[in-house]
């Protein structure tokens, strides 16, 4: 792994901010795998690719059509 690499990888607490969920409800997703949400994880320690934190933004992202209320 590269040091850029390394610059990629936020905390939970980080990810939980960004989202706006709480750290528990990340876990919880993690355990019950509701959402695609790829992490990596070393022995106790969890933490999130930035590209797969925005890509699982994109995929959530919702078009607004002219007649949407």
């Amino acid at each position: 792994m590269t040091r850029n690499s390394q610059a990629e990888l936020l905390t939970p607490a980080a990810v939980a901010d960004r989202l706006g969920v709480s750290t528990a409800t990340l876990s919880t997703w993690r355990c019950t795998k509701r959402y695609p949400l790829a992490y990596v994880k070393v022995g106790r320690l969890v933490r999130y690719r930035l590209s797969d934190v925005e890509a699982f933004e994109m995929a959530r992202l919702q078009e607004v059509a002219a007649n949407d209320n």
